[in-house]
Protein backbone atom coordinates (compact mmCIF):
# COMPACT_ATOMS: atom_id res chain seq x y z
CA UNK A 1 0.00 0.00 0.00
CA UNK A 2 1.41 3.42 -0.95
CA UNK A 3 0.90 6.82 0.57
CA UNK A 4 0.54 10.18 -1.19
CA UNK A 5 4.27 10.71 -0.62
CA UNK A 6 4.97 7.64 -2.82
CA UNK A 7 2.88 8.96 -5.75
CA UNK A 8 4.49 8.21 -9.09
CA UNK A 9 2.89 8.93 -12.42
CA UNK A 10 3.48 6.33 -15.07
CA UNK A 11 3.91 7.21 -18.73
CA UNK A 12 0.25 6.61 -19.61
CA UNK A 13 -0.99 8.86 -16.76
CA UNK A 14 1.37 11.61 -17.85
CA UNK A 15 0.08 11.29 -21.42
CA UNK A 16 -3.54 11.40 -20.14
CA UNK A 17 -2.80 14.61 -18.24
CA UNK A 18 -1.17 16.17 -21.28
CA UNK A 19 -4.16 15.27 -23.48
CA UNK A 20 -6.63 16.55 -20.87
CA UNK A 21 -4.80 19.89 -20.63
CA UNK A 22 -4.75 20.19 -24.43
CA UNK A 23 -8.42 19.15 -24.80
CA UNK A 24 -9.47 21.82 -22.30
CA UNK A 25 -7.46 24.62 -23.90
CA UNK A 26 -4.69 25.02 -21.30
CA UNK A 27 -1.42 26.71 -22.21
CA UNK A 28 1.99 26.25 -20.57
CA UNK A 29 1.70 29.42 -18.44
CA UNK A 30 -1.66 28.27 -17.06
CA UNK A 31 -0.27 24.82 -16.23
CA UNK A 32 2.65 26.47 -14.44
CA UNK A 33 0.23 28.61 -12.40
CA UNK A 34 -1.77 25.50 -11.48
CA UNK A 35 1.39 23.91 -10.09
CA UNK A 36 2.36 26.91 -7.95
CA UNK A 37 1.35 27.53 -4.33
CA UNK A 38 -1.66 25.69 -2.98
CA UNK A 39 -3.83 25.64 -6.08
CA UNK A 40 -3.62 21.87 -6.55
CA UNK A 41 -4.49 21.35 -2.86
CA UNK A 42 -7.65 23.38 -3.47
CA UNK A 43 -8.47 21.37 -6.60
CA UNK A 44 -8.18 18.21 -4.53
CA UNK A 45 -10.69 19.67 -2.04
CA UNK A 46 -13.14 20.15 -4.93
CA UNK A 47 -12.63 16.53 -6.04
CA UNK A 48 -13.21 15.31 -2.48
CA UNK A 49 -16.40 17.37 -2.20
CA UNK A 50 -14.95 19.70 0.46
CA UNK A 51 -15.10 22.83 -1.70
CA UNK A 52 -16.74 24.08 -4.87
CA UNK A 53 -15.82 26.31 -7.76
CA UNK A 54 -17.91 29.43 -8.22
CA UNK A 55 -17.81 31.33 -11.50
CA UNK A 56 -17.14 35.06 -11.27
CA UNK A 57 -20.13 37.20 -12.18
CA UNK A 58 -18.93 40.02 -14.39
CA UNK A 59 -21.31 42.99 -14.43
CA UNK A 60 -20.86 46.01 -16.67
CA UNK A 61 -22.69 49.22 -15.78
CA UNK A 62 -23.93 50.33 -19.19
CA UNK A 63 -25.84 53.23 -17.59
CA UNK A 64 -22.72 55.03 -16.35
CA UNK A 65 -21.07 57.83 -18.29
CA UNK A 66 -18.67 56.45 -20.90
CA UNK A 67 -14.97 57.19 -21.22
CA UNK A 68 -14.48 60.31 -23.34
CA UNK A 69 -11.20 60.43 -25.27
CA UNK A 70 -9.36 63.75 -25.57
CA UNK A 71 -10.76 65.93 -28.34
CA UNK A 72 -14.16 64.21 -28.34
CA UNK A 73 -17.48 64.76 -26.61
CA UNK A 74 -20.42 62.40 -26.22
CA UNK A 75 -23.15 63.05 -28.78
CA UNK A 76 -25.38 60.09 -27.87
CA UNK A 77 -25.07 57.36 -25.24
CA UNK A 78 -27.70 54.61 -25.14
CA UNK A 79 -27.90 53.28 -21.64
CA UNK A 80 -28.23 49.54 -21.27
CA UNK A 81 -28.57 48.84 -17.54
CA UNK A 82 -26.37 46.28 -15.83
CA UNK A 83 -25.05 43.85 -18.44
CA UNK A 84 -23.99 40.45 -17.14
CA UNK A 85 -21.01 39.75 -19.35
CA UNK A 86 -21.09 36.52 -21.27
CA UNK A 87 -19.50 36.44 -24.74
CA UNK A 88 -22.37 34.22 -25.88
CA UNK A 89 -24.76 37.11 -25.10
CA UNK A 90 -23.02 39.36 -27.64
CA UNK A 91 -23.77 38.89 -31.31
CA UNK A 92 -21.96 40.53 -34.18
CA UNK A 93 -24.34 42.21 -36.61
CA UNK A 94 -23.72 43.01 -40.26
CA UNK A 95 -26.31 44.80 -42.40
CA UNK A 96 -27.25 43.30 -45.75
CA UNK A 97 -25.26 46.06 -47.45
CA UNK A 98 -22.16 45.25 -45.37
CA UNK A 99 -22.44 41.59 -46.34
CA UNK A 100 -22.53 42.58 -50.03
CA UNK A 101 -19.90 45.34 -49.80
CA UNK A 102 -20.26 48.39 -47.62
CA UNK A 103 -22.67 50.95 -46.16
CA UNK A 104 -22.22 54.57 -45.14
CA UNK A 105 -21.91 55.27 -41.43
CA UNK A 106 -24.98 57.51 -41.21
CA UNK A 107 -27.12 54.92 -43.01
CA UNK A 108 -25.82 52.15 -40.75
CA UNK A 109 -26.55 54.26 -37.66
CA UNK A 110 -30.19 54.62 -38.83
CA UNK A 111 -30.42 50.88 -39.46
CA UNK A 112 -29.10 50.15 -35.96
CA UNK A 113 -31.41 52.66 -34.22
CA UNK A 114 -33.90 50.01 -33.07
CA UNK A 115 -31.34 47.29 -32.34
CA UNK A 116 -29.79 46.49 -28.90
CA UNK A 117 -26.37 47.99 -29.70
CA UNK A 118 -23.70 47.74 -27.03
CA UNK A 119 -22.23 51.01 -25.81
CA UNK A 120 -18.61 52.05 -25.23
CA UNK A 121 -18.73 50.92 -21.58
CA UNK A 122 -18.56 47.33 -22.83
CA UNK A 123 -15.62 48.17 -25.09
CA UNK A 124 -13.71 49.74 -22.20
CA UNK A 125 -14.56 46.84 -19.87
CA UNK A 126 -13.12 44.41 -22.42
CA UNK A 127 -10.00 46.50 -22.99
CA UNK A 128 -9.33 46.35 -19.24
CA UNK A 129 -9.78 42.54 -19.38
CA UNK A 130 -8.51 41.44 -22.81
CA UNK A 131 -8.50 37.78 -21.77
CA UNK A 132 -12.33 37.94 -22.02
CA UNK A 133 -12.36 39.04 -25.67
CA UNK A 134 -13.43 36.14 -27.90
CA UNK A 135 -10.59 34.85 -30.09
CA UNK A 136 -12.97 34.86 -33.08
CA UNK A 137 -13.00 38.66 -32.96
CA UNK A 138 -9.41 38.90 -34.17
CA UNK A 139 -9.33 40.15 -37.75
CA UNK A 140 -12.55 42.12 -37.26
CA UNK A 141 -13.27 45.63 -36.05
CA UNK A 142 -16.03 45.40 -33.45
CA UNK A 143 -18.10 48.61 -33.27
CA UNK A 144 -19.96 49.81 -30.18
CA UNK A 145 -22.71 51.93 -31.73
CA UNK A 146 -24.45 52.64 -28.42
CA UNK A 147 -22.07 55.57 -27.88
CA UNK A 148 -21.57 58.17 -30.59
CA UNK A 149 -18.91 60.87 -30.18
CA UNK A 150 -18.40 64.29 -31.78
CA UNK A 151 -14.98 65.74 -32.52
CA UNK A 152 -13.99 69.42 -32.31
CA UNK A 153 -14.81 69.89 -36.02
CA UNK A 154 -18.37 68.67 -35.43
CA UNK A 155 -17.88 65.29 -37.11
CA UNK A 156 -19.47 62.18 -35.57
CA UNK A 157 -17.56 59.01 -34.87
CA UNK A 158 -17.99 55.62 -33.19
CA UNK A 159 -15.33 53.74 -31.25
CA UNK A 160 -14.36 50.18 -32.07
CA UNK A 161 -12.21 47.38 -30.75
CA UNK A 162 -9.44 45.98 -32.91
CA UNK A 163 -6.38 43.74 -32.67
CA UNK A 164 -3.27 45.68 -33.69
CA UNK A 165 -1.07 42.59 -34.14
CA UNK A 166 0.15 42.40 -30.56
CA UNK A 167 -2.73 43.61 -28.36
CA UNK A 168 -6.31 44.84 -28.36
CA UNK A 169 -6.87 48.58 -28.63
CA UNK A 170 -9.64 51.04 -29.44
CA UNK A 171 -9.96 53.29 -32.47
CA UNK A 172 -12.57 55.64 -33.97
CA UNK A 173 -14.24 55.62 -37.34
CA UNK A 174 -16.10 58.64 -38.61
CA UNK A 175 -19.68 58.26 -39.75
CA UNK A 176 -18.71 59.93 -43.05
CA UNK A 177 -16.76 56.75 -43.85
CA UNK A 178 -18.07 53.39 -45.06
CA UNK A 179 -18.37 50.22 -42.99
CA UNK A 180 -17.74 46.85 -44.65
CA UNK A 181 -18.04 43.13 -43.82
CA UNK A 182 -15.12 43.34 -41.36
CA UNK A 183 -16.87 45.99 -39.24
CA UNK A 184 -19.72 44.32 -37.32
CA UNK A 185 -21.75 46.02 -34.61
CA UNK A 186 -21.77 44.43 -31.15
CA UNK A 187 -25.37 43.69 -30.12
CA UNK A 188 -26.80 42.31 -26.89
CA UNK A 189 -28.55 39.06 -27.73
Amino acid sequence: MSSNNDLMLDVSQTAELKLAFRRNGWNNAEIKTLLEGGILANVLKVIKGQAEIKMIERLIDCDSAPFVPDGLSVEDHKKGGMFKFNPEKISLYLSKKQKKGSIGGYDLRKELADKPVMNANVLDYLLARPELIPKEWKGKYIFFWGTIYRDSDGDLCVRYLGWNGSEWDWYCNWLDNVFNFGSPAALAS
